[in-house]
Protein backbone atom coordinates (compact mmCIF):
# COMPACT_ATOMS: atom_id res chain seq x y z
CA UNK A 1 0.00 0.00 0.00
CA UNK A 2 0.94 3.67 -0.50
CA UNK A 3 1.54 6.23 1.88
CA UNK A 4 -1.33 8.09 0.39
CA UNK A 5 -3.50 5.16 0.86
CA UNK A 6 -2.64 4.91 4.55
CA UNK A 7 -3.68 8.37 5.13
CA UNK A 8 -6.37 8.36 3.80
CA UNK A 9 -7.91 5.20 5.53
CA UNK A 10 -6.86 6.66 8.72
CA UNK A 11 -8.21 9.78 8.02
CA UNK A 12 -11.70 8.42 8.29
CA UNK A 13 -10.98 6.24 11.35
CA UNK A 14 -9.96 9.74 12.62
CA UNK A 15 -12.30 11.45 11.42
CA UNK A 16 -14.94 8.69 13.38
CA UNK A 17 -12.56 9.71 16.35
CA UNK A 18 -13.30 13.63 16.28
CA UNK A 19 -16.91 13.51 15.34
CA UNK A 20 -18.10 11.13 18.08
CA UNK A 21 -15.84 13.38 20.77
CA UNK A 22 -17.19 17.16 19.28
CA UNK A 23 -21.04 16.18 18.56
CA UNK A 24 -21.41 14.57 21.96
CA UNK A 25 -19.97 16.88 23.83
CA UNK A 26 -21.41 19.90 22.05
CA UNK A 27 -25.25 17.90 23.21
CA UNK A 28 -24.04 17.55 26.75
CA UNK A 29 -22.44 21.24 26.73
CA UNK A 30 -26.18 22.64 25.15
CA UNK A 31 -27.81 20.38 27.63
CA UNK A 32 -25.78 22.01 30.45
CA UNK A 33 -26.53 25.11 29.32
CA UNK A 34 -30.07 25.25 28.35
CA UNK A 35 -30.85 23.30 31.83
CA UNK A 36 -28.66 25.65 33.65
CA UNK A 37 -30.60 28.34 32.76
CA UNK A 38 -34.03 27.13 33.75
CA UNK A 39 -32.15 26.00 36.94
CA UNK A 40 -31.06 29.40 37.77
CA UNK A 41 -34.29 30.99 36.59
CA UNK A 42 -35.97 28.84 39.30
CA UNK A 43 -33.21 29.25 42.05
CA UNK A 44 -34.51 32.64 42.62
CA UNK A 45 -38.03 31.87 43.41
CA UNK A 46 -37.17 28.18 45.12
CA UNK A 47 -33.96 28.08 46.12
CA UNK A 48 -34.57 24.71 48.40
CA UNK A 49 -35.20 23.14 44.68
CA UNK A 50 -31.61 23.87 43.24
CA UNK A 51 -30.32 20.86 44.10
CA UNK A 52 -33.13 18.06 43.14
CA UNK A 53 -33.28 19.99 39.63
CA UNK A 54 -29.54 19.46 39.15
CA UNK A 55 -30.35 16.41 37.47
CA UNK A 56 -30.53 17.10 33.75
CA UNK A 57 -27.23 18.91 33.59
CA UNK A 58 -25.82 15.45 35.18
CA UNK A 59 -27.88 13.48 32.74
CA UNK A 60 -25.95 15.63 30.04
CA UNK A 61 -22.72 15.58 31.31
CA UNK A 62 -23.18 11.93 30.59
CA UNK A 63 -23.41 12.50 27.08
CA UNK A 64 -20.02 13.42 27.03
CA UNK A 65 -18.42 10.17 28.53
CA UNK A 66 -20.54 8.89 25.62
CA UNK A 67 -18.13 10.73 23.20
CA UNK A 68 -14.87 9.88 25.36
CA UNK A 69 -15.65 6.01 25.46
CA UNK A 70 -16.08 5.89 21.68
CA UNK A 71 -13.15 7.98 20.88
CA UNK A 72 -10.94 6.19 23.09
CA UNK A 73 -11.97 2.73 21.68
CA UNK A 74 -11.86 4.07 18.36
CA UNK A 75 -8.40 5.71 18.50
CA UNK A 76 -6.77 2.33 19.54
CA UNK A 77 -7.85 0.82 17.04
CA UNK A 78 -6.23 3.00 14.24
CA UNK A 79 -2.96 1.63 12.88
CA UNK A 80 -1.19 2.13 10.02
CA UNK A 81 0.11 -1.34 8.94
CA UNK A 82 -3.34 -3.58 8.56
CA UNK A 83 -6.23 -0.58 8.41
CA UNK A 84 -8.44 -0.89 5.56
CA UNK A 85 -10.85 1.44 3.77
CA UNK A 86 -14.06 -1.02 5.51
CA UNK A 87 -12.15 -0.30 9.04
CA UNK A 88 -12.41 3.90 8.48
CA UNK A 89 -16.09 3.89 7.17
CA UNK A 90 -17.00 1.40 9.72
CA UNK A 91 -14.94 4.05 12.58
CA UNK A 92 -16.42 7.12 10.67
CA UNK A 93 -19.82 5.48 11.42
CA UNK A 94 -19.24 5.13 14.46
CA UNK A 95 -18.01 8.06 15.58
CA UNK A 96 -21.29 9.79 13.96
CA UNK A 97 -23.88 7.49 15.45
CA UNK A 98 -22.56 8.02 19.33
CA UNK A 99 -21.70 11.59 18.47
CA UNK A 100 -24.88 12.31 16.73
CA UNK A 101 -27.10 10.80 19.06
CA UNK A 102 -25.35 12.27 21.83
CA UNK A 103 -26.50 15.72 20.13
CA UNK A 104 -29.58 15.11 19.47
CA UNK A 105 -29.78 13.64 23.04
CA UNK A 106 -28.51 16.74 24.68
CA UNK A 107 -30.74 18.90 22.81
CA UNK A 108 -33.68 16.84 23.76
CA UNK A 109 -32.48 16.84 27.79
CA UNK A 110 -31.83 20.49 27.84
CA UNK A 111 -35.10 21.88 26.92
CA UNK A 112 -36.89 19.09 28.68
CA UNK A 113 -34.82 20.38 31.58
CA UNK A 114 -35.25 23.91 31.55
CA UNK A 115 -38.85 24.13 31.19
CA UNK A 116 -39.53 21.02 33.56
CA UNK A 117 -37.26 22.57 36.64
CA UNK A 118 -39.48 25.67 36.03
CA UNK A 119 -42.35 23.98 36.15
CA UNK A 120 -41.46 21.73 39.06
CA UNK A 121 -41.07 25.11 41.18
CA UNK A 122 -44.68 25.72 40.84
CA UNK A 123 -46.35 22.01 40.69
CA UNK A 124 -44.30 19.47 42.49
CA UNK A 125 -45.92 16.83 41.00
CA UNK A 126 -44.60 17.17 37.58
CA UNK A 127 -41.10 16.04 38.73
CA UNK A 128 -41.25 12.22 38.10
CA UNK A 129 -43.08 13.25 35.04
CA UNK A 130 -40.07 15.16 34.06
CA UNK A 131 -37.58 12.32 34.78
CA UNK A 132 -38.67 9.99 33.06
CA UNK A 133 -38.93 12.28 29.80
CA UNK A 134 -35.52 12.93 30.36
CA UNK A 135 -34.76 9.63 30.50
CA UNK A 136 -36.35 8.49 27.25
CA UNK A 137 -33.73 11.95 25.75
CA UNK A 138 -30.77 10.18 27.46
CA UNK A 139 -31.57 6.95 26.15
CA UNK A 140 -30.89 8.58 22.73
CA UNK A 141 -27.80 8.93 23.33
CA UNK A 142 -27.19 5.30 24.69
CA UNK A 143 -28.92 3.76 21.75
CA UNK A 144 -26.50 5.78 19.73
CA UNK A 145 -23.57 4.37 22.00
CA UNK A 146 -24.32 0.91 21.57
CA UNK A 147 -24.47 0.74 18.05
CA UNK A 148 -21.22 2.86 18.03
CA UNK A 149 -19.51 0.06 20.30
CA UNK A 150 -20.79 -2.56 17.48
CA UNK A 151 -19.63 -0.89 14.91
CA UNK A 152 -16.16 -0.17 15.96
CA UNK A 153 -15.53 -4.12 16.59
Amino acid sequence: MTEATVTTQAFFGFMGVSSALVFANLGAAYGTAKSGVGISSMGVIKPELIMKSIIPVVMAGVLGIYGLIVAVILVQKINDNDYSFYDGYKHLASGLCCGLSSLAAGMAIGIVGDAGVRANAQQDKIFVGMILILIFAEALGLYGLIIALILSQ
